[in-house]
Parts: C-alpha cells; sequence; structure tokens
C-alpha cells in the first residue's frame, strides 16, 4: 500500500485512557481471570466494554454489539441520553457517572460500556446468574397445592409473588447491605395493608446497618434486625420456600424480605401462631384444616410435657392413679431416668448427622442406627423401653411442624424442666413451668408486639380464626 494511503493510527483519549486506567487497577484485571476488558470502536469514537464473564448473555450481548458497529459515524449518537433511546435494542439501560454505582453494576453481572466524550457510562443489565429450577421445596411440601418454590435469584422470587398478586398496590422495594457483599434486599409489602411504622422501622434498620458483609445471608440479616436476647430461644421470623405462602403474607398485611442467594423469605412480624401454621391448613376444607391445626398445636405442647411429666411421675410414683400404672417401669433401671432421658436428647441430635450422609449410604445406615440405638440399647441395659417410646415420640412429633427453631426452642425449654425437676421434684417441675410461660410472655416480635397476640392482648375473632380455619378471605365477596 502507498504511505500516502495509510491510514493514521486513532489515538484513545486521555480522559478515556484515565477511565479506563482507574477501573483496570480497582477490579485488578492483571490477576481476576473472569472480569473481560477490550476495547472497541463504535462508529468514529472509542470505547471500553467490561463484564463478568459468566453473568452476561453471550448471544444478547453479541446482538447488541453488533448493531452498535454496524451504526455509520454520521449516525452516530454524541451524548448517553440519545444513545440510551435510540442506539440500544433493548429494555433494561441504564446511566450513571457516579464510579461507586457503576463498579457496584459491574461487580453485580450488569454490561459497562465507557464512551469517549460521554460523561456517563451505560449500563446495559443483560446478566444472568446459574440458578438451579423452581421446584417444589424438600422442607415446605404440601399435598395440595402449587409446587414451585424459591430459588436463590432475588429477581426470580419476585416474579413468583407477582405471579400471584397482580395488583400495583404490590410494591418492590430494593436495598442493600454489607460494605464488601453488597447483599440486594427486597422488602415485600402491600402499601395499603402494610403497617406503615414497622415498614420505616425495617427499612431504616437495612439501611442502617454497617457489616462487611451478610456471611450467612438471611440469618446475618436477622441478627442485625433483631438484638434478641440470647436466653429467648423462641424464634421472631417465619421462614418460607413457598412463593403461596409468602403472598398471602402479603395479603394479610405483612412485610416479607427476600434476600439474594436465599431460596427462602422472611416473614415479619411473628407470633407464635404465625410460625405453627402451615400451608396444608388452607389446602383442605375449614373441617380438616381446623384439625390439620389443632392436631399440630396439641403434639408441639406433648413435645415439652410428656418426657418431664413421666419423669416426676417416676420419682413419685404414689401420685400414679392405678388406671394408669401400666406406664410403670416393669425393670429397674440401670442408668438413672434423667441421664437416659438427657443421652436420648443429645443421641437424637446426633442422628440428624444423616443429613450429611452420601444418599447411597443413608438407607444402611439408618438401619444400623435403628437397630444398635433401638433394640441393642434396650437389651444392654442402657436404656429403658418406656424411656425410649417417649422419646421416639418426643423426636417424630417435632417434625409435625415445619419450624426448626421453635422445634429447638421447645427442646431446650424441655431439657431444663427435666433437669429442674429431677433436682426439686414437683416444685422444679413447676418452676420449668413457669420459665417456659414467662419465656412466651416476656417475649415480642420485631414490631414490639405480643409474642402471644391475639391471645394477649386477647382478640376474640382473630383468636378464633387461629384456632379455627374458616372461609378463605379470598371466597368472600369484596
Amino acid at each position: 500500500m502507498p504511505q500516502n494511503k495509510q491510514p493514521k493510527l486513532v489515538r484513545i483519549s486521555e480522559k478515556l485512557q484515565q477511565n479506563m486506567q482507574y477501573v483496570d487497577e480497582l477490579m485488578g484485571l492483571e490477576t481476576n481471570f473472569d472480569i473481560i476488558h477490550r476495547v472497541i470502536r463504535l462508529g468514529d469514537t472509542d470505547a471500553c466494554m467490561y463484564l463478568i464473564d459468566g453473568f452476561c448473555k453471550d448471544e444478547l450481548m453479541q446482538k447488541i454489539l453488533q448493531y452498535l458497529m454496524d451504526l455509520k459515524a454520521e449516525d452516530f449518537p454524541k451524548d448517553a441520553h440519545e444513545m440510551s433511546k435510540i442506539a440500544i435494542p433493548y429494555v433494561e439501560v441504564d446511566l450513571d457517572d457516579t464510579w461507586e454505582k457503576i463498579l457496584g453494576a459491574l461487580l453485580s453481572g450488569v454490561f459497562v460500556l465507557l464512551l469517549d466524550g460521554y460523561e456517563k457510562a451505560v449500563l446495559i443489565d443483560a446478566r444472568t446468574y446459574p440458578t438451579r429450577g423452581v421446584e417444589e421445596p424438600d422442607k415446605d411440601k404440601v399435598l395440595r397445592g402449587s409446587k414451585d418454590g424459591f430459588v436463590e435469584t432475588v429477581v426470580f422470587n419476585t416474579a413468583l409473588i407477582r405471579r400471584r398478586i397482580r395488583s400495583t398496590d404490590l410494591h418492590m422495594e430494593m436495598l442493600n447491605a454489607g460494605e464488601n457483599s453488597r447483599t440486594d434486599i427486597v422488602l415485600c409489602y402491600m402499601e395499603s395493608r402494610v403497617d406503615p411504622k414497622l415498614l420505616t422501622q425495617i427499612r431504616e434498620r437495612i439501611r442502617s446497618i454497617q457489616v462487611d458483609a451478610l456471611a450467612m445471608n438471611q440469618e446475618s440479616l436477622a441478627e442485625c434486625l433483631y438484638q434478641r436476647k440470647w436466653y429467648n430461644p423462641f424464634p421472631k421470623f417465619k421462614y418460607t420456600e413457598r412463593p403461596d405462602t409468602a403472598a398471602a403474607q402479603v395479603l394479610e398485611g405483612n412485610l416479607v424480605i427476600l434476600v439474594d442467594n436465599s431460596p427462602s423469605a422472611m416473614i415479619l412480624p411473628t407470633t407464635i401462631f404465625d410460625v405453627v401454621e402451615e400451608a396444608d391448613d388452607y389446602y383442605f376444607p375449614p373441617v380438616t384444616g381446623t384439625y390439620l391445626r389443632l392436631t399440630r398445636f396439641l403434639i408441639a405442647l406433648l413435645t415439652y410435657f410428656v418426657t418431664p411429666t413421666y419423669l416426676l411421675l417416676m420419682n413419685h410414683r404414689m401420685w400414679i392413679p392405678e388406671n394408669l400404672e401400666f406406664i410403670i417401669l416393669k425393670e429397674d433401671p440401670n442408668v438413672p431416668l434423667i441421664l437416659q432421658f438427657l443421652l436420648l436428647e443429645l443421641a437424637i441430635d446426633g442422628l440428624l448427622a444423616a443429613v450429611n450422609t452420601p444418599n447411597m449410604l443413608s438407607t444402611p445406615l439408618s438401619v444400623m442406627a435403628a437397630l444398635v440405638l433401638g433394640e441393642f440399647s434396650v437389651e444392654s441395659g442402657w436404656f429403658s423401653s418406656e424411656v425410649m417410646l417417649a422419646m421416639a415420640f418426643v423426636a417424630i412429633a417435632n417434625y409435625t411442624q415445619a419450624n426448626y427453631e421453635l422445634g429447638y426452642a421447645l427442646k431446650f425449654m424441655r431439657i431444663l424442666n427435666l433437669i429442674l425437676t429431677q433436682l426439686f421434684g414437683i416444685w422444679g417441675y413447676i418452676a420449668g413451668l413457669i420459665i417456659f410461660a414467662l419465656a412466651l410472655l416476656t417475649n415480642k416480635t420485631i414490631s414490639g408486639q405480643s409474642y402471644l397476640y391475639p391471645l394477649i392482648p386477647f382478640d376474640r375473632a382473630k383468636m378464633r380464626n387461629r384456632f379455627f380455619r374458616g372461609r378463605m378471605p379470598g371466597t368472600r365477596k369484596m
């Protein structure tokens, strides 16, 4: 090619060069292999694009870049606003001129485009996250009803709720927390039904959180929102992995919090009656739903009373009526009853290690555990068969309600009552009941409401609805 026909090399402008150098240094471009940086030319304008590999939709970005590269120099937009309006054939496009928001968007997976002469960066939200399918959660299974569940991507979770509530009154408010994690947090509520005081309180608490990261997602957020007393184990939040349950709570005026990377929703405020409720109560006719609910309440109370009451009666056998004498131990125990109960309480938690057992080994190990801890432990004299029966009921009954925190709260109270009963007899048993009652009475929800509402303060209509399932609100005429 003749010397006079050679094109001149185009030098990137100094300002764009400074911007690129600033981003490269902050993002550690030399060491981070997954951060893609490429300088391109659009029309007669130099541009630089940044994205994180694995977060961008490749085919979509290829089409957008092809469209931009095909623009002629005379048709190319002269500023960022014009660029976003006429030159980018995509829906989610934003502009920003603050480095904090630009870099935060980039780290979230947003495609960032810096153009020479533009005072703002073009942010194209064409991200996609690795995710699993929307399937029924293992913990919140129901016999009837929908079989979808929350996943770890917060945008998918908000869509599952909006699919059920098609109202302009439904608000999804995005916040974030964590100095480094910048975890996305969504407040989901019906504006006309939510308690505005509670909403303002939660919003301000999230904004004022001063932590490096929400390492454990929802639990980290819960501990930041509510500085609860460590000695009161009863749960302050209800968690659900079911979109239908979350949507129902939103319609009832509660506040639902969704945290990115967490496949469950936090519901607040939460009372003891909210914790015990389950979706199956509403997927069956009123009579069946009421039966299931009352049975769950009764069994939850029995898990607390059975073993301390049995220990008290065995220590004072003269109090046992004649028609209940069959519960008396057939043989004198080799190990004190209190020690048997405490060992079995620990053994039940030890058996939960089966959760970490590979699927192919879970069945044979379950059989071995049943044989060794069941038949052999009784025959060897370590445990009495009556004690094993009582603890078997307690262990199984703990799973009649899905909330693990409530199960462990009852467990801690039960162990405390067992120890007090062994040490002080009937007075220790009564003291254990008083401590149990005080733990419930002195507990408060995150909104400051009584943990036993509508029992305390008493609301007859709402209390009746807590125990007896009537017609669904949506079945009545508006």
